[in-house]
Order: C-alpha cells, then sequence, then structure tokens
C-alpha cells in the first residue's frame, strides 16, 4: 500500500492512512521501495494504542517487580510470542527485551497473526507477549491472562481497566514509551493548497465526538497536541525511526 501511494500521481485523491509501519520498515525492510521522510507529505497524526506487557495465567507473578525478578530468577527458560515478524507485538517484545538486556534469556515464537498468539498465550503454551489495547484488554477482563504494565510514558489514569497498572518507563526502564500510531500521508508533491486542505479536514475529524467515542472504546487515544500538525507528525515519525532502527537491527530479524 504505502508503495503504490509514494508512486500515486500527487493530486489529492490517493491517500495513505498508515500506521508505526511508516517508522519500522526502513529497518525491517532492507529493500524498501520507497523513502518515509522523502517520498510522502505529511498531513497529520490521527491517534495512538497504547500497549500492555501480559504473561499466561499460570505466571506465579502479580506485579511487575514480581515480574521482573520471576524473568531474572528463570533466565533462559521463558519464552516470549508475537503475531510475525513486523506486527505490534514483535515491535513491542522487541524494544522491551532490549530495554531490560533479557534478549539472551527468552525465546521468541512467532505465530501467524494475534489471534493463534493470544491463545497461545491464553493456552498457557506460550510465557509473555506486549500487544495493543485493542487486542488485549478483553483478556485481561476476563482473567485470562495476567497484565503487568503499559508501555506509555506514564500510567493511563483515565483507562477504566489498566488505570492501575505502572508504566514500564515509571518501574525503571527509562525514556520507554511505545504506541502504535497512525498517521494520513499524500504522494510527494501533492500541492501545498490540497495538503492544508486535507490537513484542515483530519483536525475537524479529530474533534468529532463519535469518533472520539469509538477510538476510545477500542482503547486508542486521538491525537490532541501538535503531532496533528503535518511537520510535527513527520519530525515524530523521523524519532521513531531513529528509536525503532537499531534494536531490530541489533536482532537481525528482518522481514525480507
Amino acid at each position: 500500500g504505502a508503495t503504490k501511494v509514494a508512486k500515486a500521481n500527487p493530486d489529492g485523491y490517493t491517500l495513505l492512512l498508515h500506521h508505526i509501519g511508516m517508522a519500522s520498515a526502513p529497518a525491517l525492510y532492507r529493500k524498501l521501495q520507497y523513502k518515509p521522510l522523502e517520498d510522502f507529505e505529511y498531513l497529520g497524526m490521527i491517534n495512538e494504542v497504547p500497549m500492555t506487557l501480559i504473561g499466561k495465567p499460570q505466571l506465579p507473578a502479580n506485579t511487575y517487580r514480581d515480574f521482573e525478578n520471576y524473568i531474572k530468577a528463570n533466565a533462559g527458560k521463558l519464552n516470549i510470542a508475537h503475531a510475525g515478524l513486523g506486527s505490534a507485538s514483535h515491535l513491542c517484545g522487541l524494544m522491551w527485551q532490549s530495554a531490560i538486556n533479557a534478549k539472551e534469556a527468552m525465546t521468541t515464537i512467532p505465530f501467524g497473526g494475534t489471534g493463534p498468539a493470544m491463545n497461545a498465550l491464553v493456552g498457557g503454551q506460550v510465557d509473555l507477549m506486549c500487544d495493543q489495547t485493542t487486542n488485549t484488554t478483553g483478556q485481561i477482563e476476563a482473567g485470562r491472562v495476567k497484565a503487568f504494565a503499559v508501555t506509555t510514558a506514564k500510567p493511563l489514569s483515565k483507562h477504566k481497566l489498566l488505570k492501575d497498572y505502572p508504566s514500564l518507563q515509571e518501574m525503571g526502564l527509562k525514556g520507554f514509551d511505545l504506541t502504535i500510531w497512525h498517521g494520513l500521508y499524500a504522494p510527494k508533491g501533492t500541492p501545498a493548497a490540497v495538503q492544508t486542505q486535507l490537513n484542515n479536514a483530519l483536525k475537524i475529524a479529530l474533534k468529532d465526538p463519535d469518533f472520539i467515542k469509538k477510538q476510545d472504546g477500542l482503547g486508542a487515544i486521538v491525537v490532541t497536541d501538535n503531532r496533528v500538525e503535518p511537520a510535527a507528525h513527520k519530525a515524530f515519525v523521523a524519532s521513531e525511526i531513529n528509536k525503532l532502527k537499531p534494536v531490530i537491527d541489533a536482532a537481525k530479524q528482518f522481514a525480507d
């Protein structure tokens, strides 16, 4: 999709709605056919979805500190699942393992999608997973998995279910802040007047009460800061590329 839009006629009628893959693709794909920061006009950021670090229900730990100690005591015995290379759970697992220097202590188990990975976790076949709230809150609420922390910089104090869980940054992982965000883009060369019109339309849409309510129901947070502005969103994506690339390169887990 991104490659097609990058090469499309820049008339304002072909747009790209893309997630964190805009930032992870340069590292995951060594022969990427487009340049995220050069081949698109940035129209603004839409939302971001927090992630949660969860474990199988049989784990003896109930808090993140207990969980941390359990990992140290069982080095080399644990495994962490993800939904496939480049998935949200793959990126989160890589970032978290890198932050705690636990890459050698865990075995990574890839699955062909979130459903199979989550089923394996609920069934106790795998130990850990880190995934979006859109996929985890139902399982947490039903008691089918254990939750230990959220990946946002601060705890989700306004989230009905997750408000009492600490952030990984709060637990000592300095600077840890990972969400699955979405942004809007147009092909490079789209007229400036069209870009402005599209950005204005996006800002109106992001203030729509029904849209905000639906996003909230999915566990997503509608962007209200300056990242809705094209330049700020582009700067944010550049920072995400710089954050993700070293970790993916070090893990040598590529999608091509």
